[in-house]
């Protein structure tokens, strides 16, 4: 299934929650404005049947937190049925109680948010010291198999772009991939101007001294193998700011918690209401045809 500007829709995002133990002051809520916790167990049935029909493979759970349902490792058996990959968004706290149990009910691979490994740091962004439990829940993924794990690292002016190569010895060293986000918010913004910086100068850095380099489908991001004191690191960069390149190689939609096909991460105009199609999959298809329609690039 392709929109009409020939992009294909291979995945969906889905929000289980907007519940979250840390209060990181840059999210953006998954665009979210309101949310809740709409979807149950039961309904990822239909979610999983509709979305596998029109050509959906991949499915990644996102929050809020998605650790804080205790029915989240339910919810990836049920959607593991239908998808060929089940993946997970978290902060990583209390992950490594759960790695394995996820892993059990069909989770094939995570992402961990991690933008600093200093306490005072991750403190001041996070607004909680969980910084210690987020590093085991890291560990714990790798030991259960998860692949990739990938940690999320937002780059924010002033406070962490200075940790990039000592975050990439890390995730290297720990059996991960770094991947570098730029900071998202509209440009004009006092948020933005105070903390966004551009990751083109990283990007020219990793590319001069890059053994390989790897493109991905998805947002037509790039992988960087560099050399690393006598291993090598792997590092991707998401640069999702006024790039049309990004915007070109998408090939998602999200799911709200409250029960909205979201087909822009940026947009709140465009969305489909799918709560009154939660128990009939034909219904549910349509809806995912209606997203699709509006379905476009945010950065032209």
């Amino acid at each position: 299934m392709k929109d009409r500007f020939g992009r294909p829709l291979k995945s969906i995002r889905i929000t289980v929650t907007k519940r979250c133990n840390l209060s990181c002051f840059y999210c953006h809520r998954e665009g979210e404005v309101s949310g809740g916790e709409f979807l149950r167990p039961e309904d990822f049935h239909t979610i999983g049947e509709a979305s596998s029909r029109a050509g959906i493979k991949k499915a990644k759970l996102t929050g809020g937190e998605p650790l804080l349902r205790e029915d989240l490792e339910e919810i990836v058996s049920v959607l593991s049925k239908y998808m060929e990959e089940v993946s997970l968004t978290t902060n990583g706290v209390g992950l490594d109680e759960r790695a394995d149990a996820l892993k059990e009910a069909g989770l094939k691979r995570v992402n961990i948010s991690l933008d600093t490994l200093q306490p005072e740091r991750y403190r001041r962004i996070t607004g909680r010291d969980f910084l210690e439990s987020v590093i085991s829940g890291v560990k714990a993924s790798v030991r259960a198999g998860l692949r990739p794990v990938k940690l999320n690292m937002v780059l924010l002016r002033g406070i962490n772009t200075d940790e990039v190569w000592e975050m990439s010895r890390f995730a290297m060293e720990v059996g991960a991939i770094l991947q570098v986000i730029e900071v998202e918010a509209p440009r004009g913004e006092e948020f933005y101007s105070a903390y966004h910086t551009d990751p083109a100068p990283l990007e020219r850095e990793l590319k001069r001294k890059a053994l390989k380099v790897i493109k991905r489908e998805l947002h037509a991001r790039r992988q960087y193998v560099v050399p690393l004191d006598g291993g090598e690191a792997t590092v991707e960069v998401v640069r999702p700011m006024h790039n049309t390149s990004f915007c070109m190689g998408c090939t998602r939609i999200r799911l709200t918690s409250d029960g909205f096909l979201k087909p822009c991460l940026f947009r709140n105009d465009n969305l489909v209401d799918v709560r009154d199609a939660l128990k009939d999959p034909e219904e549910f298809y349509r809806r995912i045809l209606l997203a699709n329609e509006r379905r476009e690039p945010y950065w032209r």
